[in-house]
């Protein structure tokens, strides 16, 4: 299998985090600075299970017009202390269009890619594929960071959005004008299969499985998550 990997934007900072005022901010201690700092959180997702006070996570300085904090969250420790885990949900789009990009994705073969946040409709979806002979395809790209007892589980919170989509895509294939698929990247690599999880978000969940009756294809990777950079993984069973 080709390497294809993204470098994380550093350096990276190692931090302990605190609380989570909000979905979007962070409060951390940073070696060297004397009060607690506030950080930025790109992944809206509850992550209860990765954001426990003590735990170690790597932020980076971010400046910028209208930043109202100097750092972003990036990774977090798992909780058995064993590896990793992205917190960054750019990441998973910009890995996956780089291998799309170099036709790394053979589950996709022979799609190559035509154009990123591909408005079509009421919506705007992550990527638009092309073949020759082939109808187009959309593809919606949706970032995994839950797991439990080796099983990872998407949404960890109500998705109404991703449920949106997904419906949208499965009406895209039924016109016939289209093939469709959603890839569910999961920014870990301790998980053997992904799940939907009907007990977090059921209307989420039947989305998926009428899509997939319907014909979209629905298709995991995972991720090898370091300090230095993202590469992508083998294929991950979706069920």
């Amino acid at each position: 299998m080709r390497d294809i990997r993204i470098p994380l934007d550093g350096p990276l900072v190692e931090s302990r985090f605190v609380e989570r005022p909000n979905r979007f901010l962070l409060r951390c201690r940073v070696p060297g600075e004397r009060v607690v700092q506030e950080v930025h959180m790109a992944d809206p997702g509850r992550l209860r299970e990765l954001l426990i006070p003590g735990r170690r996570v790597w932020i980076r300085p971010a400046a910028g017009p209208g930043r109202k904090t100097r750092w972003s969250a990036v990774l977090v420790e798992r909780p058995d202390g064993e590896g990793v885990v992205s917190i960054d949900t750019s990441l998973p789009n910009r890995l996956i269009r780089f291998a799309l990009e170099r036709d790394a994705l053979r589950e996709l073969h022979p799609w190559r890619l035509a154009r990123a946040e591909w408005a079509h409709g009421r919506s705007r979806f992550d990527f638009l594929l092309e073949a020759p002979g082939r109808r187009p395809l959309a593809m919606e790209v949706k970032s995994v960071t839950l797991v439990e007892g080796g099983i990872a589980r998407f949404p960890d919170a109500v998705t109404a959005r991703g449920a949106r989509h997904v419906r949208e895509l499965t009406e895209m294939v039924g016109s016939g004008e289209f093939e469709a698929a959603v890839l569910f990247v999961l920014q870990r690599d301790d998980a053997r299969v992904i799940e939907a999880a009907p007990g977090i978000d059921p209307d989420f969940a039947s989305a998926l499985s009428e899509a997939r009756e319907t014909g979209v294809r629905v298709l995991g990777r995972r991720c090898v998550v370091g300090l230095e950079a993202l590469r992508l993984g083998a294929p991950v069973p979706v069920r």
